[in-house]
């Protein structure tokens, strides 16, 4: 009797450097998702208003009701590092005023850290949790190629603005 000897072939996986770069670029775009992004006498600071939902929300037909929307403003010194943020719930999507009310209080904000200069920042990965909402900039890198993106990624949160390389300041949505 013939034994027959398989061979077996070991799959070479390349192990990566899957590292963010400390400092995360992000480019300032008038009248888009990054239209309030600058610096100020402090530093630099991300300003928005966005819709979020809380951890584990379950979303309906009526998901209105779901989003809450906030206004924000995140402060970071002149190397990137997060120095405060201020968040503040407005109310619910379906609430007609909650974006009104987001919008002037961000203004206001920005009014009181003024004067400011609409431009490129540079950040480093920070996180904050406000409502069981998750707000900062969070490393979500992976080496898993079953993921629809591999390598170095940042995730702004809860804007869902996605950083990669080739760290330019522009991002994915």
């Amino acid at each position: 009797m013939l034994r027959m000897r398989r061979l077996c072939t070991l799959k070479a996986v390349k192990i990566r450097d899957v590292r963010l770069p400390e400092v995360i670029p992000i480019k300032y775009e008038p009248g888009y998702r990054t239209d309030r992004i600058g610096r100020y006498a402090g530093g630099q600071f991300f300003a928005d208003v966005t819709g979020a939902y809380r951890e584990g929300a379950v979303l309906g037909d009526d998901w209105r009701q779901e989003q809450r929307i906030y206004a924000v403003l995140h402060r970071f010194d002149d190397t990137g590092q997060h120095l405060g943020s201020d968040v503040l719930f407005a109310g619910v999507r379906a609430d007609g005023d909650a974006v009104e009310r987001a919008d002037q209080t961000v203004t206001g904000w920005l009014s009181d850290i003024g004067p400011v200069t609409f431009c490129d920042i540079a950040i480093r990965p920070f996180r904050v949790d406000v409502d069981e909402v998750v707000f900062g900039l969070i490393d979500e890198t992976s080496d898993d190629p079953e993921q629809s993106r591999s390598g170095p990624w940042a995730e702004l949160y809860p804007q869902r603005l996605g950083f990669h390389e080739p760290w330019n300041g522009e991002y994915d949505t």
